[in-house]
């Protein structure tokens, strides 16, 4: 086996005493999405592990056979819903053909104690190439003339296209796909502009290549492309207000996610001329049917091919079987994004802070701005004695999962840390406030200092109890709005009337004020996300002066 990440074993809540007797057991592994027959057959030839392929099966049918397996490989059909989880009973780990995880319910895998894993690394040049090939067939309007040529035609003047040499790529995301991208781009003698939110600059321009803000990609790009995540953050990142930013005539691929391009926004910059083209391999709805934009010629378009090779199919299905295999016999994960280094009754202590430490991790990524530089985590009362290194993995792979391009997880966030120029320091003390436990963490960026509080209530239940120096009490689970202004009389019943008259419950409320008494922050947990029109009504009030809303 040839695994490129370094592996750990696992114990504790992923491996019982039946579990990990393994040495003598033939373990059933279900393969129920397609898989490369190389795959499979590794998982074949294996001792002591037998295979079923059982592909195309409704969800009724995965449910009535799901109860009598090991593990489980899937692609992108197979969703692994907690009513799945629920049944089965003998499942130990959950392995995808690659890398998005959309269709596992993790928060259920995690609290059945199965491990999920994924295949990172073996799709980053496939999807990278084929927005190349994007950019490429919409500069040269390869599709149309194509589709002209088998209509009989010859519209030779009509199908004239443009050079890339020396054209501006504006890279939104410099992870792995993004990184060989702007590589590939170089080596076509573009100029590349990149843009990303963690990776400090002088990275990027270590290998090479102009690093710079959003507002200047937008203004100097002529072709942009975006390899980052879908996230609260990433979602509609390129719509009307950054179509207007751009340069008349840009032309747009997206091969990472749908909904980080607003459709409706691109589809009304072609109409108007704004944007000449866009490449796109996703959309937020998939399959998206009859879309207006697939009507636009400007358009090129594919179904969601980035990791359809032989070569990203073969890559994926061997990676996946070797990782099942490894955790089957030898209770080892390689990729695993659920599974901390935690074993025995440390794993009992530590359960609870697991859980907290990401959410306060991420709550911090939505809290943020500029690239990160210092994260210190401080762990107050009785933590002081434990080992605490895998509550502070868990805070950075919060914090990171936001922010970072690639997926983070709970073998790769300390070195996805190190890598974007992030230090990661512990400290401990008895001294806790008023809690039993208490931990602070608190991140360091180019552009100011944040910082949060949590602590457990009882045994289980997590809190944030302060948001920099503003003390409260927060479920972190649900959507939150912050917000900051003059501390007068009217200001919190402005803000209720303004979000009972959009019909938008507050569900919790809590004030704080600044030390001089002029200004406070008004907490708030609502039903449902804060539309637009609810943040903009907010802002109109004349004793709000800023806004964030987050989600946990």
């Amino acid at each position: 086996m040839n695994l490129d990440d370094e592996p750990f074993s696992v114990g504790g809540g992923f491996a019982d005493d039946d579990k990990s007797n393994r040495s003598n057991r033939t373990f059933r592994v279900l393969v129920s999405d397609k898989l490369d027959k190389r795959g499979v057959k590794l998982l074949e030839e294996e001792p002591g592990i037998t295979v079923d392929v059982k592909t195309g099966m409704t969800p009724e049918e995965f449910l009535s056979v799901i109860r009598d397996y090991d593990a489980l490989i899937i692609r992108s059909a197979t969703k692994v819903t907690a009513r799945a989880l629920e049944r089965a009973e003998r499942l130990m780990v959950v392995g995808r053909a690659g890398i998005g995880l959309d269709n596992v319910d993790i928060p259920a895998a995690t609290q059945k104690g199965v491990a999920v894993m994924n295949t990172p690394k073996g799709n980053v040049v496939t999807t990278a190439e084929h927005a190349i090939s994007m950019m490429m067939s919409m500069s040269r309007n390869i599709s149309r003339a194509t589709a002209s040529m088998k209509a009989g035609k010859w519209e030779k003047k009509l199908f004239q296209g443009r050079e890339i040499m020396n054209k501006n790529l504006g890279v939104i995301g410099f992870g792995k796909i993004g990184s060989v991208v702007a590589d590939r781009a170089r080596g076509m003698k573009m100029n590349v502009l990149v843009f990303d939110p963690v990776v400090p600059n002088d990275r990027i321009q270590k290998a090479g290549f102009t690093a710079c803000d959003l507002p200047e990609l937008f203004e100097k790009a002529d072709y942009i492309t975006v390899h980052v995540p879908r996230t609260k953050k990433t979602l509609s990142l390129l719509n009307k207000a950054a179509f207007d930013r751009m340069k008349d005539g840009v032309m747009i691929v997206n091969c990472a996610r749908g909904g980080i391009v607003n459709e409706n926004d691109l589809h009304d910059a072609i109409v108007s001329g704004k944007v000449a083209g866009a490449a796109l391999d996703v959309f937020e709805n998939e399959p998206p049917g009859d879309h207006p934009l697939l009507s636009l010629e400007q358009v090129t378009a594919t179904p969601h091919l980035g990791a359809s090779t032989l070569e990203a199919q073969r890559n994926v299905a061997l990676q996946v079987a070797e990782q099942i295999i490894m955790y089957l016999k030898s209770n080892t994960a390689v990729n695993t994004v659920n599974v901390p280094q935690v074993t025995g009754k440390l794993l009992e202590k530590l359960s609870p802070f697991l859980s907290l430490g990401e959410k306060m991790g991420t709550l911090l990524a939505q809290l943020v701005s500029g690239h990160i530089h210092d994260v210190t985590v401080e762990y107050n009362g009785d933590l002081d004695d434990l080992d605490t290194s895998p509550v502070t993995t868990s805070i950075v792979k919060g914090l990171l999962t936001p922010l970072a391009s690639d997926p983070v997880n709970f073998v790769n966030a300390p070195v996805m840390a190190e890598d974007m120029g992030i230090s990661i320091t512990e400290k401990k003390s008895k001294d806790a406030w008023d809690y039993t436990n208490l931990i602070r963490v608190k991140v360091e960026t180019d552009q100011g200092e944040w910082s949060v509080a949590g602590t457990l209530f009882g045994k289980n239940y997590p809190r944030i109890v302060a948001i920099g120096r503003m003390r409260l009490e927060m479920v972190p689970e649900g959507y939150f709005t912050l917000l900051e202004g003059e501390n007068e009389p009217g200001s919190i019943g402005a803000i209720g009337h303004t979000l009972g008259s959009l019909s938008i419950n507050i569900s919790r409320m809590t004030v704080g004020q600044h030390v001089d008494n002029t200004q406070n922050k008004i907490f708030l947990r609502t039903d449902i996300p804060l539309p637009d029109e609810a943040r903009d009504a907010l802002l109109r009030l004349p004793l709000v002066s800023e806004l964030q809303s987050f989600e946990l």
